[in-house]
């Protein structure tokens, strides 16, 4: 087992990292946490859709799908994912175009029983002969899913328009009809696939735990060396990606969603071996500008532009497609050419004016920061990432990767800005108003390509800059470096330290994590927010406007690691500031102060209304389970109401309507604030006195907004449908606590807890209803509850509910078979999910944020909640589910969607149903805090 070089790692990085190449020649990285609680385990394979067979599209998919469905070791279909799910983990896989990624997350005690299992998916998997069928099924309920997803029915319009001798013009996904055929000679395909595909020389694995490094690899040795290995050369063809005549083409896609939106592409070689210098991180950094002077300000200024992002695309072993992403008004659509011309001149001024060394810096010390104050992720997205980084980065820079920038190298990057060029360019424009000839494959997306006129391509080729455009000033918000503050919190959680009438500031020092970082949340409540949907509305387009307005000021600030988010909620609005300390002071200042001109014109005023209007309305074509999931909250919180309702509304608003509720908004403010991090009480208390203050100038203190929930007891089973254009049906099955206390919100996660892999096996794997199945822990307002969800190719909702109920009834059984050890794991597992440490400060801040608004003023919720669990017998949840849960007729809501192709079945129908949801909600009793 030959070991590397060092890796490098981030100063504020206290974990020890080893690589190491086993006997078979699996590489593996090794990572020792002492501080984790949970250890998690991921193989990259280096196998994805590109190598499907042609004649059978979606192979590798399909492989991913089996590989947890049993191996000659541990034979039971189920056995994994529940094993996993008892002991507090999860677990995943995605099958990419290159790469099949396999990871779980689960108790550190029982790593080496798990990596035992995980271990065999590579080794000896059965693939069932049985269970083909019902996995191909499987595949088709996950496509199905998607048929109506935007984004995979441009992906598909992109496939059909590449060089169709290049593997990334296959069909990723998979379906019935790709799979088809006998059951029998299927497997013996996906036999040959996996035999010839999966080596250990072509594979990846990452171990991540709370155990000494030469734990780990003694782990590894004995579990992964039985993986084979084949000795595999990858032979993708060394074709391009686009023929000449696919370049200079303008393709139109009509979307199923509205949208306006043009992505410029340009053909670009393979990134990998750019990744030291990261030179199309440096062009997006100034193409993706947003200040005064930027691209995206010359388009705004135009009426042209809402939103600019440069640098995404595809990419992959020999191309990588570099997007220049455009979200357009009406008017941007007409004038496409005048967004392409000036989208050159922007491309010029950087090669031109743009290569300067302080430039590049600016970029590479952002980076710099954000390693050395690299914030702890997931012990499973860490070992998730890291082994795909395994495939794309030299081994000392498996963690440094991400964030190398060795200098600025004018010669690459200027190459790769040649490259952006007209005659190296395809321009994809998606909207509602377009021509279109060809209908995709698969997605029946409506589609025209044509190529770009020449004279055209002529004019772009020779820019001319015109005066509006120009490169960023230097960044004042940048800083070299940052250093914590050493002191000490005197509080291990958050308390009071600034309190008046009408606000309430709470604030911990950080002395955990180490970071010049912190985070501030300010909520500012106030009655006329979302007292009706016409005020929910106006408060909506009032945090969009701002946000819009706040963009050209501040995004210096954002580029440099000061980020901010502004939302409403369901009693008023929530600010939201992270980043260095060193300036944060500075940037809320500047919020401030622009949030009180509020300079709305009535050009911005109109362009954002349409963009919210065309969001809510877009809500009504999303997938259905998304739907009832929003109709579910709608339908219980006294201040959420519908898109399509808020959009009635908003239609009919003016500007003078928007100053007016900003003005009636700001009249009673309750203020309640988290100041978290690098800060200093002396600090906190002086901010809460400033904000004390500006408030003052234009509001008078007010209470805190209620937060009021229907209360469901006394009311059997209620069920509301909602009409939803979809083939599939979808449902949800709601059931609510009568008390917020910590007793109950035991109860409902330990419930969740033990039958979310059953649910999963049951209904989804051996039933196949769907695949979007599950079950959730939901707390609502405080108040615990629980849902049981379905989206379904193959039944209706009448079908469904029957499904979820035989379950719940057959569950009791279940309960009574297992041993009191596998009790006991079951509770340890949920103890340790509930326990899991906060990774960073991020998580932490989130947490405490959350018991403010919960009213856990102890920050203690989880240690009461877990007081309760350890409690909790078998005995205890049989009760509650014969007493709450067994009969029809209790109390629980029921929302759901038939699906287009289930007009024929037996519909659900129901005595109980909510027709006037505005007449139910104002009749209904409330919990309210």
């Amino acid at each position: 087992m030959p070991e590397s070089l060092q890796i490098i790692k981030s100063p504020n990085d206290h974990r020890l990292y080893r690589h190491l190449v086993l006997d078979n020649g699996l590489s593996v990285l090794l990572v020792e946490d002492k501080l984790a609680s949970q250890a998690a385990a991921s193989m990259a394979v280096n196998v994805g859709h590109f190598d499907d067979p042609v004649s059978r599209p979606g192979m590798a998919h399909f492989l991913e799908h089996m590989l947890f469905l049993g191996t000659e070791k541990f034979s039971e279909s189920g056995e994994y994912h529940a094993f996993i799910n008892q002991h507090g983990g999860s677990n995943n896989a995605w099958t990419g175009t290159e790469q099949t990624n396999f990871f779980f997350g689960i108790n550190a005690e029982v790593f080496e029983e798990s990596l035992d299992r995980f271990s065999q998916f590579f080794i000896a998997p059965l693939f069932s002969l049985e269970l083909v069928d019902r996995e191909r099924h499987a595949i088709e309920s996950e496509f199905s899913l998607k048929l109506k997803d935007d984004i995979r029915r441009t992906y598909q319009v992109q496939k059909e328009t590449v060089n169709p001798a290049h593997p990334f013009s296959k069909f990723s996904v998979g379906n019935l009809e790709t799979l088809s055929g006998d059951e029998s000679a299927l497997r013996d395909e996906l036999l040959e696939f996996y035999h010839s595909h999966y080596s250990a020389n072509l594979m990846a694995l990452c171990l991540v735990a709370p155990l000494p490094l030469t734990e780990l690899a003694a782990l590894a040795k004995k579990y992964f060396t039985g993986v084979k290995n084949h000795n595999l050369i990858k032979h993708h063809p060394e074709v391009p990606i686009y023929q000449t005549e696919q370049l200079q083409s303008q393709i139109n896609i009509v979307p199923l969603k509205e949208q306006k939106r043009v992505a410029i592409t340009f053909s670009l070689p393979a990134i990998d071996p750019y990744y030291k210098h990261k030179p199309l991180t440096f062009i997006s950094h100034l193409l993706g500008y947003e200040g005064n002077g930027s691209l995206l300000s010359y388009l705004k200024d135009q009426g042209l532009a809402v939103n600019l992002s440069a640098g995404g695309g595809v990419n992959g072993y020999n191309f990588k497609d570099y997007n220049i992403s455009i979200q357009l008004t009406e008017k941007g659509v007409t004038n496409l050419d005048t967004v392409i011309e000036s989208t050159f001149e922007y491309i010029e001024l950087i090669k031109t004016k743009g290569m300067q060394e302080w430039r590049y810096q600016e970029r590479a010390n952002l980076l710099k920061l954000a390693f050395k104050y690299q914030e702890q992720i997931k012990t499973l997205d860490l070992a998730s990432h890291l082994s795909i980084n395994m495939h794309h980065y030299d081994v000392e820079d498996l963690v440094f990767g991400d964030y190398k920038m060795e200098g600025l190298n004018v010669s690459e990057t200027l190459k790769l800005l040649n490259m952006m060029s007209p005659s190296n360019m395809r321009i994809q424009l998606i909207s509602s108003e377009l021509d279109t000839t060809h209908q995709a494959a698969w997605y029946h997306t409506p589609y025209q390509m044509t190529p770009i006129d020449v004279d055209k391509v002529k004019q772009w080729s020779q820019p001319r800059i015109r005066p509006e455009l120009s490169l960023p000033n230097a960044n004042p918000f940048i800083i070299s470096d940052s250093v914590p503050r050493t002191d000490k919190s005197s509080n291990k959680v958050p308390v009071i330290v600034c309190q008046e009438k009408g606000y309430r500031i709470w604030h911990r020092k950080d002395d955990e994590f180490n970071v010049p970082k912190g985070h501030l949340y300010l909520s500012l409540d106030s009655i006329q927010a979302a007292s009706s949907p016409r005020n929910a509305a106006l408060t909506r387009l009032y945090v969009e406007m701002l946000l819009d307005y706040l963009t050209e000021f501040t995004y210096q600030a954002e580029v440099a690691g000061l980020s901010y988010n502004i939302y409403p909620h369901q009693g008023g609005i929530t600010l939201h500031l992270t980043g260095f300390t060193g300036k944060q002071e500075v940037l809320l200042a500047l919020l401030i102060e622009k949030a009180r001109e509020r300079n709305f014109t009535q050009d911005r005023f109109t362009l954002i209304k349409r963009q919210i209007l065309r969001s809510w309305y877009n809500q009504a074509r999303a997938k259905p389970i998304s739907q009832i999931f929003t109709s579910l909250t709608v339908t219980l919180q006294k201040r959420s109401y519908e898109p399509s309702r808020m959009a009635e509304e908003l239609e009919s608003i003016t500007l003078e309507d928007l100053h007016e509720h900003v003005r009636s908004f700001y009249e009673k403010i309750h203020l309640e604030g988290l100041v978290y991090g690098d800060w200093l009480e002396s600090e906190a208390q002086s901010l809460g006195k400033r904000l004390d203050h500006i408030l003052s100038l234009v509001s008078s203190p007010s209470i805190e907004s209620e937060r009021e929930l229907v209360n469901l007891a006394g009311h059997g089973t209620m069920m509301r449908e909602l009409d939803v254009s979809h083939q599939d049906s979808s449902i949800i099955v709601y059931y609510q606590s009568d008390a917020a206390s910590a007793e109950q919100m035991a109860l409902f996660s330990l419930l969740n807890h033990t039958m979310s892999s059953t649910f999963f096996h049951e209904l989804r794997t051996k039933r196949q209803l769907g695949y979007m199945v599950g079950t959730g822990y939901l707390p609502l307002n405080r108040y615990p509850g629980m849902i049981f969800y379905i989206q379904s190719p193959t039944s209706g909702p009448r079908q469904l509910l029957e499904a979820i109920d035989e379950f719940i009834a057959d569950f009791n059984y279940a309960v009574m078979q297992i041993t009191n050890e596998q009790w006991e794991h079951t509770k340890q597992g949920l103890v340790n999910q509930v326990m899991e440490l906060d990774p960073n400060l991020k998580t932490r801040g989130q947490r405490y944020w959350s018991s403010i608004g919960n009213k856990d003023y102890q920050f203690n919720q989880r240690e009461l909640v877990v007081q309760e669990v350890v409690k909790l017998t078998r005995s205890d949840l049989i009760k509650f589910m014969m007493k709450r849960m067994r009969t029809k007729h209790c109390d629980r809501l029921v929302l759901f969607t038939t699906g287009d192709s289930h007009g024929n079945l037996e519909p659900l129908t129901s005595d109980n149903m909510i027709t006037d949801l505005r007449s139910f909600k104002q009749n209904a009793i409330k919990f309210s805090y």
